[in-house]
């Protein structure tokens, strides 16, 4: 029961949200380093992609390959890992960096509300477990 394709997809999502709060917060501290480029977490159209392949999830995303000659597997947990891409193209300074402190607030706000949300439906999930277990709220 909690190793549930539902937990799985939480657990996952919660990663990439720490994930994500951690380059914000890099972002941010790198706001006048020269030449900095921003770097942004990269996991909920990457979930939706695997997600397509239906609940059973058949259709699973490989998992990343350094040699083409390595044998093909899926990810070690089964669901789409967040990956961190650089915005080289953008300039917002003089200096070369594109970090945009606006910006970087804004996405720091709406991963904290994500961040909870998520933290709320995994503690329900266990609340419901936790009833279960004790026999239907005896």
């Amino acid at each position: 029961m909690l190793d549930s394709y539902h937990l799985q997809i939480l657990e996952r999502s919660l990663d990439a949200a720490t994930l994500r709060h951690q380059m914000i917060a890099n972002n941010m501290a790198n706001i006048d380093t020269p030449h900095y480029k921003s770097k942004q977490v990269v996991f909920e159209d990457l979930l939706q992609q695997e997600l397509a392949g239906g609940v059973s999830g058949q259709q699973r995303l490989a998992a990343y390959r350094t040699d083409s000659r390595h044998i093909p597997f899926a990810n070690a947990s089964g669901f789409a890992m967040p990956q961190v891409i650089s915005n080289g193209e953008t300039l917002m300074q003089t200096n070369g960096n594109d970090v945009d402190m606006e910006y970087e607030m804004n996405q720091l706000a709406k991963n904290q509300i994500w961040f909870n949300g998520l933290s709320q439906i995994t503690a329900g999930s266990f609340q419901k477990l936790k009833t279960v277990i004790q026999g239907g709220g005896k």
